[in-house]
């Protein structure tokens, strides 16, 4: 039997790095060339990481990059062993140091069926198979520092920018998304408000963007799949040793302290 193939560089690197908790200063080879390269890199990554996928990180593309694709929304996953659910203490982020940390309010919509691949999605057709939504933060993080700023395709190749996820406190459905407000703290200082206003076509939107990918892809979505839907405040970066609280008023306060990780 001929031996497997190695996996692709970048692929190694990155998933190594993270297990090392050791940065990459600068992009291990060249940039993908094209959404089918760079997704093509994540599914390897994501075969060569192990863990069992729980849910998708939806991320906004930013123009120029949004006109050049086609698209409006990246992705990435959100392994099992990174989704934790808010206790009585603040949650931990271990950061790589000299890598890439934020954080991301967020709502958290959870599919309660099977989705089975296809496209053509639209908010009406998307809603009925939302069973729950909570409030949330994404750990966005990576070993490579300038994850963010060379575009889109190199997010998505590293896991989408993902490093967990926390599950806050549930809310009362779809509906109670159109009121709903928040705001980011760092180090005990304000600053950002937002909501699920400030998510373009709001959770919803994003949920249909990800169907549609998917639909793409040909992949399924199993019931219980979370889908983090994307920044509600802005993509706040922190460093090791700061403290961050996403405040979802009545829906309670979600506190991160952002750690060393180690190996």
């Amino acid at each position: 039997m001929a031996d497997a193939p190695a996996p692709d560089l970048r692929v190694a690197t990155f998933v190594a790095a993270r297990r090392a908790a050791q940065a990459v200063p600068s992009y291990p080879g060249a940039y993908p060339a094209s959404e089918a390269e760079a997704y093509a890199l994540q599914a390897e990554a994501i075969a060569l990481w192990g863990d069992a996928v729980a849910g998708w990180k939806v991320g906004l593309i930013q123009p120029p990059f949004a006109a050049e694709l086609d698209r409006s929304r990246l992705f990435g996953p959100i392994f099992a062993g990174h989704v934790v659910t808010v206790g009585d203490g603040p949650a931990t982020f271990p950061c790589i140091p000299n890598g890439f940390a934020a954080v991301e309010a967020e709502y958290v919509l959870k599919l309660g069926a099977d989705v089975l691949p296809s496209e053509g999605w639209t908010p009406e057709r998307a809603a009925p198979l939302v069973s729950a939504v909570y409030v949330g933060v994404e750990l966005a993080g990576s070993p490579f520092p300038g994850i963010n700023d060379h575009g889109p395709l190199v997010t998505i190749s590293d896991f989408g920018n993902n490093a967990g996820l926390i599950l806050g406190a549930e809310l009362g459905g779809l509906d109670a998304l159109d009121s709903h407000r928040c705001s980011m703290w760092v180090d005990g200082v304000k600053i950002a408000d937002g909501g699920a206003h400030m998510i373009p076509g709001g959770p919803l939107g994003s949920l249909v963007e990800l169907l549609n990918h998917n639909g793409r892809m040909g992949s399924t979505l199993p019931a219980g799949t979370l889908v983090s839907t994307g920044a509600a405040t802005g993509v706040h970066q922190v460093w090791i040793g700061q403290s961050a609280v996403a405040d979802f008023g009545a829906d309670g306060r979600i506190s991160v302290s952002m750690l060393e990780a180690s190996a």
